[in-house]
């Protein structure tokens, strides 16, 4: 790495850099002696064709300054990570987090010391990988001080400086090293970097569930998903993150699913793929990896009886969707599928995932008081009587006749024994 960066004026006429709050931020710390510069991934998604996705800025000037010059210019600032020097300006409703330069003194995660400065070639050899490196002025010329330009160029993921190193500062470049190369990267993950992560992989024991959580989420969502899922089984990894077997195939197969589908990535379909075989994963997930109660129930209802849907007809399609409503009732037919068979183009499967799109269950017709006109009364049975007539309706393809109708509450109410009843 030399101080002496290589430039590339290719970010000139990129619109979200010399127009709307990324200027008018980049305007604003550029004067009296200060200098700023967009920072990190929005260089990198640029570079590589992608949306820039969200802008970090680094600067100059020390955190107060910035307050100093936002509340001048009449922009709402909020000090989101004072002590790393991070203030987050909002314009319009958008973030801008701004980041005075630094070095860490110390480094164990994120609970890094940090020393201020100016420099920003020791500002570049601090971050994780050579892509993430990258630094561009308002007038879109590109610092590369890492090797990060030659980099993105073939979507090497690298890390910066000594592997080991790095990774001993924060074992969570684990993870982002798998997931970044998933996002952008091409072939196989950078040799010297795996070398790295498999003998740094004991770490991973001594990451929050919330930080490996968050990683592997946005890994799963990755375009190269599979592939590093794939590598990370490889050395050692996948076991260490998830506490049990990791599926490759199935998760392949789940993400050709979505693709074949035209549903986009889901993380926690994903995840059910690739670790959930039975509802005990689902809960061994839940717990290893703090997932969300919304994240958590999904999983849990995938997870149960999923097998079964190899052998159900239509008829049995239709009473589980009524029972389980339509996005439960998806998720887990494409989990059955993507775990009974490679098949992404079979009929049989297509025809039970795409059942909620031709076909909505109608609402219970029967009602407590059908029950109280043949004699019911208020109570446990009447709750009682109407489980056992809707079971039958289901069982009877859901006729709304009102024969039917009749047939039914008079054969539920004729179960109830006189006892019941009153």
């Amino acid at each position: 790495m030399s101080a002496e960066p290589i430039l590339e004026p290719v970010l000139a006429d990129a619109p979200w850099l010399n127009s709307g709050g990324t200027a008018r931020v980049l305007e604003l710390l550029n004067a009296n002696g200060e200098e700023a510069r967009v920072v990190g991934g929005a260089v990198r998604n640029a570079l590589l064709g992608l949306v820039p996705g969200d802008i970090d800025i680094a600067t100059t000037a020390l955190p107060e300054e910035v307050v100093r010059r936002a509340k001048a210019a009449g922009i709402k600032s909020v000090p989101t990570g004072i002590a790393h020097g991070t203030i987050t300006l909002v314009i319009d409703g958008a973030p801008y987090e701004v980041t005075t330069l630094r070095e860490d003194t110390e480094t164990f995660g994120r609970k890094a010391k940090v020393a201020f400065g100016r420099d920003w070639v020791k500002d570049a050899e601090r971050r994780d990988f050579t892509m993430n490196g990258l630094s561009v002025d308002a007038a879109g010329v590109v610092y590369d001080y890492v090797g990060g330009i030659a980099d993105a160029k073939v979507r090497r993921v690298r890390f910066i400086g000594d592997p080991d190193q790095r990774i001993a500062e924060d074992y969570l470049r684990i993870l982002r090293f798998y997931r970044i190369h998933a996002a952008f990267g091409a072939g196989d993950p950078d040799r010297d970097g795996s070398l790295a992560c498999i003998r740094g992989r004991a770490g991973l024991a001594s990451l929050s569930a919330e930080r490996v959580r968050m990683e592997m989420l946005k890994l799963l969502v990755a375009g190269g998903a599979s592939a590093a899922a794939s590598a990370m089984a490889d050395g050692g990894l996948l076991q260490a993150l998830i506490g049990g077997v990791g599926y490759i195939g199935p998760l392949a197969t789940m993400i050709a699913i979505e693709r074949e589908l035209g549903l986009p990535a889901s993380s926690t379909r994903r995840l059910a793929a690739l670790a959930v075989a039975v509802t005990e994963d689902a809960k061994r997930l839940t717990t290893r990896l703090r997932l969300s109660n919304v994240e958590a129930k999904a999983l849990d209802s995938m997870g149960h009886r999923w097998w079964r849907f190899a052998a159900k007809d239509e008829a049995h399609a239709r009473r589980l969707l009524y029972r389980l409503g339509a996005e439960r009732y998806h998720d887990r037919v494409l989990l059955g599928w993507a775990r009974t068979t490679n098949d992404v183009h079979s009929s049989h499967w297509r025809a039970l995932a795409e059942l909620p799109q031709c076909w909505t269950a109608p609402k219970f017709p029967l009602r407590a008081a059908d029950f109280i006109a043949r004699g019911m009364a208020e109570g446990p049975a009447l709750g009682h009587v109407l489980t056992l007539a809707e079971d039958a309706w289901l069982a009877a393809d859901f006729p709304l006749e009102e024969a039917a109708l009749a047939a039914i509450a008079d054969q539920a109410a004729a179960r109830i024994s006189r006892d019941e009843r009153t």
